[in-house]
């Protein structure tokens, strides 16, 4: 081969690095969730898969970030505390939505909270038609009466609780934005752990400390948060914002394929459609969002 050719190669290999990191990241987090609802789930309940899950992140991240080599001003410790609340429960919330609706649809649902945050305030009459199809798409997902989704009203109303926490914890990570990701990120999962934890232990009780469910929990926890947040990272250093944020939407569809394949969780017709207009929606609000600032970028539960 010419240098000509390596040469010409190089570019082209560089710019996929970061839609594979981004195809890593989401692929990650499907593999650890799935892995999470087919083994904890029987052992300690959602409850105790939450706090497993968050507590053991919270571990990996103080291990790899040491956020204590940085000095946390007083005014960030509310800012802290509020984002780590927000994030404990969009967890919390959405592993309860997963004991009885797919994977991918809960993933989808939980969407319209970031779509929400990103539309909210604007005039511009393109945004609309995101709004719009969002909300086409939920309305093939939600039991109202549209569709024929069949699905648990009681899990639908975890996953829009956990759609609300993830907007919430948006707009409290905005606030730390001037902060290392690394700093704030492994603060706010440890304030997560500590809100978690006790609905974890009411729960599941001595089972939450078997050997063998630890186990799977530490691995839970690195393929579904110590990796993901890591390859989002690649990402985001190569891509800008709005590039990421197109990327990150096929979440909704890879966790939907997985579950088909991991957990045997088999979509409608119109489940898929509404998956993908959700996408849409939120690629296209993406594409078309004016640039902002940098600021603190989020994770999917």
């Amino acid at each position: 081969m010419s240098s000509s050719s390596t040469a010409q190669r190089a570019p082209f290999l560089s710019s996929l690095v970061p839609f594979l990191a981004v195809l890593g990241s989401v692929t990650a987090l499907g593999l650890g969730t799935s892995w999470a609802k087919h083994t904890l789930f029987p052992a300690v309940g959602a409850q105790g898969t939450t706090a497993l899950r968050v507590g053991f992140s919270a571990l990996l991240l103080l291990a790899l970030w040491r956020p204590w080599r940085w000095r946390l001003a007083p005014r960030d410790v509310k800012a802290v505390l509020l984002y780590g609340v927000t994030l404990g429960l969009m967890n919390l919330s959405f592993y309860m939505s997963l004991r009885s609706i797919p994977f991918g649809v809960a993933v989808a649902i939980e969407f319209a909270g970031p779509l929400a945050v990103a539309i909210f305030g604007s005039r511009r009459a393109l945004d609309f038609v995101w709004v719009a199809l969002a909300i086409v798409g939920l309305a093939l997902l939600l039991p109202v009466g549209v569709g024929d989704t069949h699905l648990d009203v009681v899990g639908v109303l975890w996953a829009l609780s956990a759609a609300t926490f993830w907007a919430l914890y948006i707009i409290f990570g905005k606030r730390l934005g001037h902060l290392h990701a690394g700093h704030s990120v492994a603060l706010g999962l440890t304030v997560a752990a500590v809100v978690v934890f006790p609905f974890g232990v009411a729960h599941a009780g001595p089972a939450l400390f078997t050997p063998s469910v630890l186990l799977v929990a530490v691995g839970v926890a690195a393929v579904s948060s110590a990796i993901p947040i890591s390859l989002e990272m690649v990402a985001l250093k190569r891509l800008p914002k709005e590039a990421f944020g197109i990327m990150i939407s096929m979440e909704p569809a890879v966790a939907a394929l997985l579950a088909l394949l991991l957990l045997d969780e088999r979509l409608s017709a119109a489940q898929w459609l509404a998956i993908g207009l959700i996408m849409a929606a939120s690629i296209g609000c993406a594409a078309t969002s004016r640039r902002a600032p940098p600021s603190t970028e989020t994770l999917a539960a």
